[in-house]
């Protein structure tokens, strides 16, 4: 086994280190003093979130953006709670603040806000959420986040001037999380990070290879010249990453990464291990199915680096017992550093890195092996891979 020890952290700490240069090459944008111009359809699928609507809800009324150049469409994935009955409950008063209403029709003075049913006809619910929403979007740029999420007041008007300072026909953004304290929600961000730091710094070596459909942006003309989700409807999951193929398969130079901390979409982790386990067993589930070879490789050069520490955690004489493991987290720490300084999440990040660290090469490799021989469940369905 000492060969493949060797072979894999070699090629670990390449990539590792790659993308931590990588994150440093994509440069802060600042916003420039612009007038607005880009017209933007806000698509928002959600399914039983009543929980979380309010907090996204006043984030919309807050956002510093013209009225005629934004609308939001809320797609109900038939949902069984009362989350349509807070849209509607909701008013957007001219100075951008939410007020509680006993309507049963939202009054809507801050924005356009429209409600629809999805309209399913593949595996995929949220793939036909957005695409329905699609069919009636009336703005040039199609703009995706989620329901459990809250939106920055300059999200709009950052992405708009980015926009006027590039020729992209796509947009990706960063996301963040809003964590506890506790063990759970910290291991999360630890994986969490890793993903976003990984997205950016596959930016920044002309390798881009990762998005996240929570702040996801593209030209409505382009996804259809596409053909949208076309040729992957049948995964469940994966609304942004194979649609980003697609746009960089055609055009990768109108493809970017838009970092900048005034576009931060902040979500929440999940509040059970098994909520967790069927979150990232849905986000496996796709990995067979990309297209590049490249990023399959990848995925398996981060798969034998988890077995590896496993094996020696697992089997390791005393010698050995520690050193992949303990590799392995010096290694990461290249990669983390800047993430978690850009996203501002130092605080809660050093108290359980070393425990999160452990746990997670075992967390892994079950993820992997259940995405693989069984289905997952997810907003009260089950699907298969």
């Amino acid at each position: 086994m000492i060969w493949l020890l060797i072979f894999t952290f070699t090629f670990y700490a390449i990539l590792i280190i790659s993308l931590a240069l990588g994150f440093k090459r994509v440069l802060e944008f600042k916003e420039t003093a612009t007038l607005q111009k880009t017209s933007f359809s806000v698509i928002i699928p959600f399914r039983n979130e009543a929980e979380n609507l309010p907090l996204l809800l006043k984030s919309i009324a807050e956002l510093n953006y013209p009225n005629d150049l934004v609308e939001f469409i809320l797609v109900d994935d038939a949902s069984d709670d009362n989350s349509v009955d807070i849209i509607n409950d909701f008013s957007f008063s001219k100075e951008g603040q939410v007020l509680n209403t006993s309507s049963q029709k939202s009054i809507i003075a801050r924005t356009d806000i429209w409600i629809i049913k999805n309209n399913r006809t593949s595996n995929s619910p949220k793939k036909d959420a957005i695409t329905t929403a699609i069919s009636i979007a009336k703005n040039k740029w199609i703009v995706t986040t989620d329901a459990d999420c809250i939106l920055p007041e300059n999200w709009l008007k950052t992405l708009d001037s980015f926009i006027q300072n590039n020729n992209a026909k796509m947009v990706v953004a960063p996301v963040n999380y809003n964590v506890e304290n506790n063990f759970l929600e910290q291991f999360q961000l630890l994986d969490f990070m890793s993903m976003q730091g990984t997205t950016i710094g596959g930016f920044g070596i002309d390798f881009p290879f990762l998005c996240n459909g929570a702040n996801f942006a593209y030209k409505k003309e382009n996804f259809l010249k596409l053909n949208g989700f076309e040729g992957n409807n049948n995964i469940a999951s994966g609304d942004d990453v194979f649609l980003f193929e697609k746009f960089i398969n055609a055009d990768k130079k109108s493809v970017f990464y838009l970092k900048s901390k005034e576009v931060i979409v902040t979500t929440f982790p999940v509040k059970t291990w098994r909520g967790l386990i069927n979150q990232r067993t849905r986000w496996a589930a796709k990995t067979g199915n990309f297209g590049s070879l490249n990023v399959k490789l990848i995925g398996l050069l981060v798969l034998l680096t988890n077995f590896v520490v496993v094996y020696y955690l697992l089997n390791g004489n005393l010698e050995m017992l520690l050193f992949p493991f303990m590799l392995k987290i010096i290694i990461d720490l290249f990669l983390f550093l800047p993430t978690i300084e850009f996203f501002k999440q130092q605080k809660g990040f050093y108290k359980w890195y070393l425990f999160a660290s452990l746990l997670y090469p075992f967390f892994s490799l079950f993820v992997i092996f259940k995405s693989l021989f069984f289905k997952y469940n997810w907003k009260g369905r089950r699907f298969k891979k």
